[in-house]
């Protein structure tokens, strides 16, 4: 005789004290992402005295295009004017969004590890490596594998990230023999990439592996060790003191 199949057991329905509790902890991290959207447009603000005006021309002109065509379509624009202010809205956002980013893109360049924040951020397969070569002035190469083949970032003066550059690049040409190597040299000078400019610049580097190729790229070029000294996550006050190592050590002994 057949077993009487089980009951599935049922989960326990939350209590109000814990539906309490949600929707506090939602209304908590919705405070928190709006307090930061404002606090980016106060910086945004004062960095960029363009941003409202455009904001504002913006909102007008999507809503008044919006509501032109559904008048001249239907002689009617009432009905399409919940739409007009929402894409109006959007257009007004997207402005803030860019205009903010110039903004931080401007206060970060020049400063050590900024090129960091993109590269931690770039869209696509990428394994990044960061500080595979570097100086106690944070001078820095940053190591990238990716479709392209090996992507050597280097950021700094560039009197010293050449060298750098160069003898990084010289020790994965040993390693990874004909696989392509590129190495770009984060500033405003001649033959530079800008920070803001470094997105675009990477993704649009040919695909020259598959992506089984990347992977065992990837692991031979991970299996190298790298000694190198700490590198800020993110951009560093220029004025920033930096304490040589060799004499913290000397004075501790």
């Amino acid at each position: 005789m057949a077993a009487a199949p089980k009951k599935a057991s049922k989960t326990p329905k939350p209590t109000r004290a814990e539906k309490k509790a949600a929707r506090k902890e939602r209304r908590g991290k919705w405070r928190a992402q709006w307090s930061q959207v404002w606090e980016i447009f106060k910086i945004t603000r004062r960095a960029d005295r363009r941003l409202i005006p455009y904001m504002v021309l913006a909102f007008v002109g999507i809503a008044a295009v919006i509501l032109g065509v559904a008048y001249l379509l239907t002689g009617r624009f009432l009905l399409l004017l919940p739409i007009a202010i929402v894409t109006g809205l959007l257009g007004a956002v997207f402005i803030f969004s860019r205009r903010a980013q110039k903004a931080m893109y401007s206060r970060a360049d020049g400063q050590p590890g900024a090129s960091l924040y993109v590269l931690q951020n770039l869209r696509g397969d990428w394994t990044l490596t960061e500080a595979v070569a570097a100086t106690t002035q944070f001078d820095a190469v940053h190591r990238l594998v990716g479709r392209p083949g090996v992507v050597l970032v280097g950021e700094g003066a560039p009197h010293r990230v050449k060298g750098l550059l160069a003898q990084e690049k010289r020790r994965m040409s040993r390693l990874i023999g004909d696989t392509p190597i590129y190495d770009v040299m984060v500033g405003n000078d001649a033959g530079q990439v800008s920070l803001r400019k470094l997105n675009s610049h990477l993704l649009k580097l040919p695909r020259n592996l598959r992506r089984e190729q990347v992977a065992a790229l990837n692991k031979r070029v991970s299996a190298v060790a790298t000694v190198r000294p700490p590198l800020p996550k993110g951009p560093m006050p220029t004025n920033a003191k930096i304490r040589n190592p060799a004499r913290t050590v000397r004075r501790r002994t």
